[in-house]
């Protein structure tokens, strides 16, 4: 009797060691988890956006600002917020322009229509000329900074005649290198 129940707890020892090394390599499995979550933080960060991280070049005949407020070079913080983590970021300026810069309403190719679009610029806009155009102007955008934007219908919904800057900055692990556009009052020096 007392070989029997050795043997019964033996056994029942054993199967709970196997349960739970069992357990502990299930455990083991789930630190391999994170690599699809820190790919669908990177994803969706990106897809929030819709935005390239590098803007590339401005257009041609761009006219560079005489006397900006932040000349090239300078560090300055970010006060916009039509990119998300942008608002307070630490930003340096790569170029400084004086144009005329629009708000505009429109609706992407294949796409929601998005309002308040901030900001496209006077060459960035087809057959513009040289004048400050009027809210509510109905333009064709040549800007290709966002997807589907090129080539579509927009509504002027505001504009401003601030110096408008270039600018590289990083926002939650992300750098955005030739970021267009930001206007001088959405910039604060760094303190």
């Amino acid at each position: 009797m007392t070989k029997n129940l050795t043997l019964t707890w033996s056994a029942t020892a054993l199967t709970a060691a196997l349960v739970l090394a069992g357990c502990a390599s299930s455990d083991n499995d789930d630190p391999a988890d994170p690599a699809p979550s820190t790919e669908h933080d990177d994803h969706g960060g990106h897809d929030d956006m819709e935005h390239p991280t590098d803007g590339g070049p401005v257009p041609e005949n761009m006219t560079e600002a005489t006397d900006p407020e932040y000349p090239v070079g300078s560090e300055v913080t970010l006060t916009a917020d039509h990119m998300h983590g942008m608002d307070g970021a630490t930003a340096t300026i790569v170029g400084a322009y004086d144009t005329f810069t629009y708000s505009v309403d429109y609706t992407p190719e294949g796409g929601e229509p998005v309002t308040d679009h901030q900001w496209v610029v006077q060459e960035e806009i087809e057959d513009a000329g040289d004048e400050r155009l009027a809210d509510g102007a109905d333009v064709v955008l040549l800007a290709d900074h966002m997807e589907g934007m090129a080539g579509v219908t927009a509504t002027i919904a505001s504009s401003t005649d601030e110096t408008v800057y270039v600018v590289d900055y990083e926002a939650d692990g992300m750098t955005m290198t030739n970021h267009k556009w930001v206007v001088e009052s959405e910039i604060e020096p760094t303190s």
